[in-house]
């Protein structure tokens, strides 16, 4: 009672100073009075729990504890507010004595004392609700220059607890009434506030003011406030003196990067997180992990390249750590497919020995996928032979180093069947299977062997096999098509395609403002006339080819982006919004649509078909494929060739054009042209069949019957083992 009393005479006191403007007595008054609440509340923790059958007592001294902590808290930001406004407005004759900043510095240990008690008392009694209340009243609350550091820690820890302790369903927006009955609550802890102060601190107030709506909402309101604020006070001085106050700043900067990143990671919003790491920068001068958790949100927002440079950062900091050099070879192989640059990063890992551990086989996986893609960019066959027994023992070797890694087993197979070894490769995917049964490319692998080897539904049985685990995959899916055109006929194939659009568009949710009703339209128009049922087949992604990503396909890409883009921009209507690789993959549905209602000599939905792509794609190498052979299938032999120039202006080694281009050239007479173009091609690809076949209808019509024979064999040979689809349509990553 004594206690209560005389901090009512002081709470007296300082009202009365204040109202009198004695502003040089009420830091005394109020360092009394923080310290007198502070010392009663944590003499009352000392004090031993009464037994359990006396639970009123305790929960009546856990309240008392709680609004010590609390009532002192609202007292001294009452005050700091009261003197920062009077400071701002120049009454310097008020001004509190002896000077602000050892007044600030004891004043916030009695703050941050009172202030960060009281949540864990909450937290400790299980009352989360009031816990996470406090933390939103304290925050509420105008700031002070003295408190900036304190909100800091206060905002990062209600963030902390709205993404680890609090789900959708139990959060209250800031302007809500807490609920009365909380699952986040225990129930038989329940603590009002049971004081009153004459004048409460200000809070911020206003119209139109901006509130979360949920959990994560709030957080990451609160982590870009607390980065803003971290990034303002961050001591970026590299002087001895300066040392501890740099890495207290660096560790709370980091904490706070690490909650934005699981928060931004929920969402996936990945390029905001990058942008926020690439502010931390400045200071993370010889700092590891914040410059590792740039380097993979870079990699998680898309943007490689950048990643890559970061990783190499990395590398520095930590060099005896394999997983980041198998970080970069991941990306060089991928999208950018810097192969030179993939080859020095794998042999890192190699060079590692011992140290690299379980991950030296990884290291030699890398550079047996950097050797494959290898051979299928090198345009002389000695060089693709080489490259592709270097992938072989690349890969051997890692199987050697471990033998439970599937993946080690499958690339070897794949790298087998490439090289058309396909007894050999049946054995060595028949065995990553039994390592990895549900593995969607060994499964698709197996698949494509057995079509290699005209077991056409026994590879579609596995193909649906593969889908009924992975029913979204549209690579099987394609190769679905394709065999059910031989095996069930193209009624059956046309059905699977209506069933990719719908699964296309329940996958990437996009819409073009071009082919509203139209593209729709035309599908249900060759659905309802089952006369063109006989019609539609898709496309993989890739290069039809090779089927992999190769410096002369990006290369093409980017030309036929930028070229499409130009194009459109003089169109009427936008082909394309939102993200690229959705539109390319229904561009290449269309395309192969066209292709089939080609083979069935359909020439008018063959075009329909041409200019859904064309218009996605207009300047694509694979849409004036097509174009040139509509035109052929119309007869109308100087504009197919027209197309196919201009198809490999844009991509030089696109095989199929260069095939086509040499039959033309036949028709047409002009031997020595079309020999050059069709060697040329099988430089490129030296086992497209269908290539070797035209070269030597070229050879004979030249009078070489014996060179023709033997391009006649090669391809009755080469036909015997090609598959339903390229072995390289299945990707090749690490």
């Amino acid at each position: 009672m004594t206690a209560r009393k005389s901090g009512s005479r002081l709470e007296t006191e300082i009202e009365r100073c204040r109202s009198e403007g004695q502003w040089d007595k009420i830091a005394e008054l109020v360092r009394q009075m923080s310290a007198k609440l502070i010392s009663n509340g944590l003499c009352l923790e000392k004090v031993p729990m009464a037994s359990p059958s006396l639970s009123n007592r305790n929960a009546d001294r856990d309240q008392e504890i709680i609004t010590c902590y609390e009532k002192s808290g609202d007292i001294a930001l009452l005050y700091l507010q009261e003197v920062e406004k009077a400071l701002s407005a120049g009454i310097q004759n008020r001004s509190p004595k002896p000077g602000p900043v050892t007044q600030d510095q004891e004043l916030g240990f009695f703050l941050e004392t009172g202030l960060q008690r009281a949540h864990v008392i909450h937290f400790k009694n299980g009352n989360l609700t009031r816990g996470v209340g406090r933390f939103r009243e304290i925050l509420r609350a105008v700031e002070t220059r003295t408190t900036q550091n304190l909100r800091i820690t206060i905002a990062r820890q209600l963030a902390e607890i709205l993404l680890r302790g609090m789900c959708e369903q139990s959060y209250w927006n800031p302007l809500e009434d807490p609920p009365h009955h909380s699952l986040l609550d225990d129930l038989s802890s329940t603590h009002t506030k049971d004081y009153a102060l004459s004048r409460r601190p200000r809070i911020y107030s206003g119209e139109n003011l901006f509130c979360p709506q949920e959990n994560t909402e709030e957080a990451l309101l609160l982590l870009l406030i607390s980065e803003s604020m971290a990034n303002r006070d961050a001591v970026l001085s590299r002087i001895p003196e300066h040392n501890n106050d740099r890495i207290i700043s660096l560790q709370s900067a980091s904490l706070v990067y690490d909650l934005l990143t699981i928060a931004l990671g929920r969402r996936g919003q990945y390029e905001m997180l990058s942008e926020c790491l690439e502010r931390a920068m400045k200071f993370a001068f010889e700092e590891f992990h914040l410059w590792f958790q740039l380097a993979l949100s870079l990699m998680a927002a898309g943007k490689s390249a950048r990643a890559v440079k970061v990783l190499k950062e990395c590398m520095r900091l930590k060099p005896d750590d394999p997983t980041i050099p198998l970080l970069a070879v991941k990306l060089c192989i991928g999208n950018l497919h810097w192969l030179e640059e993939g080859e020095r990063f794998a042999k890192i890992v190699i060079d590692m020995g011992e140290k690299a551990a379980e991950f030296r086989a990884k290291g030699y996986l890398a550079i047996g996928l950097v050797y494959s893609l290898k051979a299928t960019d090198a345009s002389l066959r000695g060089m693709q032979e080489e490259y592709q027994k270097k992938a072989l023992s690349a890969f051997q070797r890692a199987q050697s180093l471990s033998p439970t890694d599937h993946l080690a087993v499958f690339y070897l197979a794949l790298q087998l069947a490439v090289s058309r070894q396909i007894p050999e490769a049946l054995g060595y995917v028949r065995q990553a299977l039994q390592l990895q049964g549900d593995d969607v490319h060994s499964l698709h692998l197996l698949a494509l062997l057995l079509s290699a080897q005209k077991h056409y539904h026994d590879a579609l049985n596995i193909i649906e096999m593969a889908l009924s685990e992975y029913p979204e995959n549209f690579i099987l899916l394609f190769t679905k098509v394709k065999l059910e055109t031989l095996c069930r006929g193209p009624e059956e194939a046309l059905l699977s395609c209506k069933r990719m659009l719908q699964i296309w568009k329940s996958c990437y949710n996009l819409t073009n403002p071009s082919d509203s009703g139209r593209g729709s339209s035309l599908l249900d128009r060759a659905v309802a006339d089952r006369r063109q049922l006989n019609a539609m087949t898709l496309p993989d992604f890739s290069d039809p080819e090779t089927g992999s990503v190769h410096a002369t396909s990006i290369a093409a890409s980017r030309v036929e982006q930028a070229l499409s883009e130009v194009a459109s921009s003089l169109q009427s209507s936008a082909p394309k919004q939102g993200p690229l690789h959705p539109w390319m993959s229904l561009a290449q549905i269309w395309l192969h649509a066209a292709e089939v209602y080609i083979g069935m000599g359909k020439a008018a939905e063959a075009t329909a078909c041409t200019q859904e792509a064309a218009s996605l794609f207009p300047m694509s190498h694979n849409v004036l494929f097509m174009k040139g052979q509509v035109a052929e299938l119309r007869g109308n032999v100087d504009e197919a060739k027209r197309w196919y120039e201009e198809a490999l202006s844009i991509s030089p080694t696109h095989v199929k054009t260069m095939q086509r281009l040499g039959l033309i050239l036949h028709q047409l007479q002009r031997y020595s042209l079309a020999e050059k173009i069709l060697r040329d091609a099988v430089q490129v690809n030296s086992t497209a069949h269908d290539v070797w076949n035209s070269l030597g209808e070229v050879l004979q019509a030249q009078g070489n019957d014996a060179a023709a024979t033997e391009c006649f064999l090669t391809a009755l040979e080469l036909e015997a083992s090609c598959p339903i689809l390229p072995f390289t349509i299945i990707p090749r990553t690490l």
